[in-house]
């Protein structure tokens, strides 16, 4: 049975990509689509985007805290997601590990999709998944 995990992509440097030669930038591009590819054709991933860098984060009991990106105090901005359906974390981190960036700096956060959210699920009385 699969599991489902998802894939972030923080990117601690994304001014980096402005000093790669246009025909390095075209590669990487075309290593991010064959990686994504290959992914969709095994059934692995069911979607992926890239994030504009922009947007807000709403906050506050009301939700009355809107502030508008990007996000300057963030050290690493968040640039895309993969949601996976795999096996296990180990094989969710080693597909993290065939990033085409993380030559560049990026990093991939791999998390296991929780059913419930694990804050309510324990309010709600119900163990935690270990």
């Amino acid at each position: 049975m699969n599991s489902s995990f998802l894939l972030i992509f923080r990117d601690s440097n994304p001014g980096i990509y402005r000093t790669l030669t246009p025909e390095r930038r075209q590669r990487l591009v075309q290593e991010w689509n064959a990686w994504y590819d290959d992914l969709a054709a095994q059934g692995k991933v069911q979607q992926g985007h890239p994030l504009e860098p922009g947007g807000r984060v709403v906050s506050g009991p009301r939700g009355e805290v809107v502030t508008d990106g990007p996000y300057a105090e963030a050290k690493e901005a968040v640039g895309g997601y993969f949601f996976l359906q795999v096996a296990d974390l180990d094989e969710a981190t080693a597909i993290a590990k065939h990033c085409p960036s993380l030559p560049l700096g990026l990093s991939v956060e791999v998390r296991p999709v929780a059913e419930f959210s694990p804050t309510l699920r324990e309010l709600r009385g119900r163990p935690a998944k270990a």
